[in-house]
């Protein structure tokens, strides 16, 4: 069975990152010579965590993804530009009610350990997504089954129509391992996968760095650009500096504070906007806050704040002043919600005044590491209009769960700007994480599902879903923040949309 073929316009996501803590590192830099004079082409990525595990069924998204790229094909290849192109999936198809996506698949490609990928394997990798409970399980929630149409090609079958699918092809439900290899203990430490590397188990060590060399017998070798490749898990942003400006990685991950050392080494600059900061105010019923519950006490709080001021004191001006969580990739985000909240501090008072919440209000939120300064700043501005800001302990590894469970009313963290219906289900629908008090309206649904049997439209009818949750002020965004990806004069690097880390396919070696 053959389709014609398809190039799926295409959506976002990744995340940014939450600095840590302390690492080191060191190793090779790239294009050094080996003993017979041939040029050895290696690639050193500084990296911020290591994996908990290569079973591709617990992939994550943004910069947790890309170790996974190494040794695992996606079915879908998500380009720089967001473009949806064809990688072990060579042509998809949806049926009239959108449905039941059919899929063709490479007749060509191996497994590391010899297996071969057909549509048993593609089922097999879908299927144990689907039960394995990993973080992104969500990717595939509306997938009911999966059926082999022949050797190569499936059918997924779905629920209810869902418009990112062939985005989360792209992402950690599209990764391929080998199917003897799913589920056992092995692939938790080495991964088996069909992708451009495999892991040299001996030269990785955990919490440390981590080896792969070029896979012989890749069918793609365009995107297989290295000899070798090594991931140092340097977790603290100054050690990352370090050992960027010293060579012993090639690029990294950086901060507006430190990126000013890489600049002053000559480092090259890549900057992408990924991730909107700013406050959610999760408790817009009044179930513990009451004052929450009042539209024109949310209001207040975004007129209270001078976002340009915040930016350029605290983040030295890297991003842009926004007032709306969708991003301008997304298809969703529009101009006139852009500064939909400009800074108007006696606004905010009369709102107050108006709500009956005047001098009534107080915001307790979790404190995130590394944005210590920035919510104090906040603190001092909402106390300009009357609104007391009660920062509390650090969030944990229970955060999610925390927030699951209802303990937060209201918190600043950094999001990513998604593709529609990844960011509705993130932020704003019933089962997002971060609506933890299911908060909607019929209105709100109403535009929600439009969204989702929208198809090619979903972008455009997601602005209303935008403008809704702005004009409710359910969120005070801040800004969007300037991802700070550096690197060196040996490598060329391509920046991946809403990615604060690109693709392991967009980097090559400097001519």
């Amino acid at each position: 069975m053959k389709l014609g073929p398809k190039a799926a316009a295409a959506a976002l996501v990744l995340s940014a990152s939450l600095a840590l803590t302390a690492c080191g590192g060191g190793g090779a830099g790239a294009g050094s010579n080996a003993g017979g004079g041939k040029t050895v082409t290696a690639l050193t990525l500084g990296t911020l965590r290591d994996i908990t595990s290569w079973d591709p069924a617990q992939a994550h998204v943004g910069h947790a993804l890309q170790p996974y790229q190494a040794a695992y094909d996606s079915l879908i290849l998500r380009e720089p530009d967001g473009k949806l192109s064809p990688m072990l999936a060579t042509a998809w198809k949806y049926n009239t009610t959108n449905t039941k996506l059919t899929v063709d698949l490479r007749k060509d490609v191996t497994f590391s350990d010899g297996a071969k990928f057909d549509a048993t394997a593609a089922k097999a990798n879908l299927d144990h997504f689907k039960k394995a409970n990993g973080p992104q399980m969500a990717q595939l929630g509306s997938v009911s089954d999966i059926a082999v149409v022949d050797e190569d090609t499936i059918d997924i079958n779905l629920s209810a129509p869902e418009p990112a699918l062939e985005y989360f092809l792209s992402q950690a439900a599209g990764l391929m391992g080998s199917p003897a290899a799913l589920g056992t203990d092995a692939i938790k430490t080495v991964p088996v996968g069909s992708g451009p590397y495999v892991m040299d188990k001996a030269a990785s060590v955990k919490d440390s760095q981590t080896v792969f060399t070029a896979r012989e017998g890749y069918w793609n070798k365009d995107l297989q650009k290295y000899k070798k490749l090594t991931l140092k898990i340097l977790t603290d942003p100054t050690a990352r500096t370090n050992a960027l400006v010293s060579g012993q990685i090639d690029a990294t991950l950086l901060d507006p504070k430190n990126g000013k050392q890489a600049e002053g080494a000559k480092m090259k600059l890549e900057t992408n906007q990924v991730d909107w900061s700013g406050l959610l105010l999760l408790d817009r019923d009044g179930t513990k806050n009451p004052a929450l519950a009042n539209v024109k006490v949310r209001q207040a709080i975004n007129y209270a704040f001078d976002r340009k001021t915040i930016l350029d004191q605290v983040m030295l001006g890297q991003g842009t002043p926004t007032s709306q969580p969708f991003g301008k990739e997304s298809g969703a985000w529009t101009e006139e919600l852009e500064n939909y909240y400009s800074y108007d501090p006696a606004k905010a008072k009369q709102l107050l005044k108006d709500s009956g919440f005047e001098g009534k209000v107080t915001l307790d939120v979790p404190t995130l590491p590394g944005a210590e300064t920035l919510i104090s700043v906040m603190q001092q501005q909402l106390a300009d209009v009357g609104i007391t800001l009660k920062p509390g302990a650090a969030i944990t590894n229970t955060f999610t769960a925390d927030v699951a469970a209802q303990k937060y009313q209201a918190l600043f963290f950094n999001l990513f700007q998604g593709e529609p219906t990844v960011a509705i289900d993130q932020i704003v629908s019933t089962k997002a994480l971060y609506n933890p008090f299911k908060n909607t309206t019929p209105e709100l649904e109403a535009k929600i599902q439009a969204v989702r049997t929208g198809g090619d439209e979903a972008g455009k009818l997601a602005q209303e879903v935008n403008k809704y949750v702005v004009e409710q002020a359910w969120f005070a965004p801040l800004f969007r923040v300037n991802q700070m990806y550096y690197h060196n004069d040996k490598v060329n690097v391509t920046p991946q949309v809403q990615q604060a880390v690109p693709s392991i396919y967009n980097y090559s070696p400097a001519k």
